[in-house]
């Protein structure tokens, strides 16, 4: 009903003395309510919620917590170390390959048949030990051949020899004529020129003979058989019958950056004898001690390093042919280096730092510069004074002003440190505890 109608026509009657109007017709909201209302209440909900875990948190904080989440209620158990003093060799280190000192492939250098290999597998032999012998009778035959010929010549020579003797005398007497006594002595020379390539074919059929046996040409040890015993073996072949290395002594070849070569000329001009190390690859373990033999004459220009040959007597031959280890070369030693255990120094954004134990039992944060860290001492240019006490473990409890405490059964550690883990010059850190 219109609304016009509605307020004209004639009130309901009612026992009542107020009149009551109808509210005017009004379109209901869709469904849902509206969206700026319901956001506005989300948004009550979520500051009432923030609001209740904020208090939640700040009323159940653990007490011995700090604001930067650091214990702080008692001392930081932790294991002390002292700065030390001693003489502490410094190292450059390189990747080194290892090479046999000579390598030989040995081919036979005549044709034939293979009759014996004389050697096994894997034998160490010395210069001059037979190897293998091959089909000896065709040379014997052309050597016996080349005897021959070498005698029939020599007794023609000595047949001419004695007609030129006595055409001499004839000639004295004008017996002959002097063309006569000319052809008899060109004869000789003739006769003595075929003897002397009689003699070398002796020689050369001699060479031939002592070819079918190989031999070896250096001590080593033998390597993988190429050829089996039975087969024809050429000269011409590929493949040699064995590779002999020698691997006593034996080499590394090693390179380090360019910027390395003045510290090694100013240890010795050319480098030669200078102390190597060969460590494994787990740089663990000294695998032998050897020397500089040459550093190379030139720098690489590709990767900006030089080559280093150094030679090691591998006695006990832990050093292989093809095998990767870590080459360190001795600079210099320093003495009187400050030097603490290697987990003592900590990395952090400005750089190494370590934790120092002062004398109330409070521990301070100390920047410190590192030279080397080397089987487990950290070698320290600046930083930390011989006899101050540092934190050896338990570094990531500690902040600066942190009370500590030494337990009883964890003794202090002196600045050699422990374990057997190697990093070398230049290294500024440590791992950390």
């Amino acid at each position: 009903m219109p609304l016009t109608e509605e307020l004209q026509g004639p009130l309901p009657k009612t026992g009542a003395t107020q009149i009551e109007r109808r509210s005017p017709a009004v379109t209901p909201p869709p469904a849902g309510g509206n969206p700026r209302k319901r956001n506005y209440r989300a948004w009550i909900i979520l500051a009432v919620l923030a609001v209740g875990v904020g208090c939640y948190l700040a009323t159940h904080r653990p007490a011995d917590q700090g604001a930067a989440g650091r214990p702080t209620g008692g001392p930081v158990p932790i294991t002390p170390g002292v700065v030390a003093m001693k003489d502490v060799p410094i190292y450059l280190t390189g990747i080194g390959t290892v090479q046999a000192f000579n390598t030989v492939t040995v081919h036979s250098r005549v044709d034939g048949q293979l009759n014996k290999v004389a050697v096994t597998e894997g034998q160490d032999v010395k210069e001059g030990d037979v190897l293998a012998i091959i089909d000896p009778a065709p040379f014997q035959t052309a050597l016996d051949q080349a005897k021959g010929k070498q005698g029939e010549d020599a007794a023609q020579l000595a047949n001419a020899k004695l007609d030129l003797t006595r055409d001499t005398d004839m000639l004295a007497k004008k017996v002959i004529s002097s063309q006569q006594y000319d052809t008899q002595k060109a004869l000789v020379d003739q006769l003595e020129a075929t003897v002397v390539a009689d003699v070398g074919a002796v020689a050369s059929a001699q060479v031939q003979l002592d070819y079918s046996t190989m031999r070896s040409p250096l001590s080593g040890r033998v390597g993988i058989r190429q050829i089996d015993q039975g087969n024809i073996i050429h000269a011409a072949d590929t493949n040699g019958l064995v590779v002999i290395t020698q691997l006593q002594p034996i080499s590394v070849l090693f390179t380090l950056p360019e910027q390395n070569l003045r510290l090694i000329h100013q240890q010795s001009l050319d480098g030669a004898g200078m102390q190597v190390l060969a460590v494994d690859r787990d740089d663990n373990s000294v695998l032998d001690v050897g020397t500089v033999g040459v550093v190379n004459n030139q720098i690489d220009p590709t990767t900006g390093t030089i080559q280093i040959k150094a030679n090691f007597p591998n006695a006990k031959y832990q050093l292989w042919p093809g095998q990767f280890v870590n080459a360190r070369l001795l600079l210099t030693t320093r003495k009187n280096g400050v030097t603490v255990p290697a987990q003592v120094v900590q990395n952090g954004p400005d750089g190494a730092f370590a934790y120092v134990i002062e004398a109330d039992n409070t521990v301070q944060v100390r920047p410190v510069k590192v030279a080397q860290v080397d089987n487990n001492v950290a070698l320290i240019d600046s930083g930390l004074k011989p006899g101050e006490k540092v934190v050896v473990d338990g570094q990531y409890k500690l902040q600066p002003g942190s009370k500590v405490v030494v337990p009883a059964a964890s003794p202090g550690a002196g600045g050699d440190g422990s374990g057997g883990h190697h990093h070398h010059a230049g290294a500024a850190g440590s791992p950390s505890s």
